[in-house]
């Protein structure tokens, strides 16, 4: 079971990370913040369509500046992925040794992925804060944040000014969009796991 859960951290962490790689978040957060001037919050990029936005990002800051801020995304996906199975695991072997739920039923599978859901949430909404404000803030023509000089500047402003809660803002929302997908993902697994497992010969 161990050796499994590492297995699929390893994996999670490495489909994390070529999404990190493939798809710049940044481009994502310029264009959900983005609103009427009247309602904006936050600095504004103004930027047409995705592909105006990639254009002006690397025109202005160039290849890098599509992942500037992505030092608070990388450590999300890894802490994600951790926290992910390994309460997964001992959730769902918690509720079977109680006998709520029998061993191996699909409602100990489903308690152990919505446990699992809500310490994901608790886990990565801090990352989250961090990457967000790290993404869209604005910057000075060499590419240098205005507001934040990188990760642990970002977490010490947030919690002097905000309070340690000020990295917990939005955790509703970051529940709402986890939450389920864990719960689904883990299920899934968990079962293709096990048809795996039995349709190999013994002994392997």
């Amino acid at each position: 079971g161990g050796g499994g859960g590492g297995g699929g951290g390893r994996r999670g962490r490495g489909r994390g990370f070529c999404h990190l790689a493939l798809s710049p978040p940044k481009v994502k957060t310029h264009l959900q913040a983005q609103t009427l001037s009247a309602m904006a919050v936050g600095h504004q990029h103004n930027h047409e369509s995705i592909s105006g936005a990639f254009r002006s990002i690397y025109q202005q800051h160039g290849v890098v500046g599509l992942w500037r801020g992505v030092t608070g995304a990388v450590p999300r996906v890894a802490v994600g992925s951790a926290v992910q199975l390994a309460t997964f695991a001992s959730a769902k072997d918690w509720v079977s040794e109680r006998q709520w739920f029998r061993k191996g039923s699909w409602a100990a599978v489903l308690a152990g992925g919505m446990v699992s859901g809500v310490a994901v949430a608790v886990a990565m909404t801090p990352f989250d804060v961090i990457s967000t404000r790290l993404y869209n803030q604005p910057v000075d023509a060499d590419g240098t944040g205005k507001l934040y000089r990188g990760f642990l500047d970002c977490i010490l402003q947030i919690s002097s000014r905000e309070g340690l809660l000020g990295l917990y803002k939005g955790i509703g929302a970051v529940y709402l969009r986890l939450g389920p997908h864990t719960v689904l993902s883990l299920f899934f697994w968990d079962k293709l796991r096990n048809i795996v497992q039995h349709q190999q010969p013994p002994g392997l």
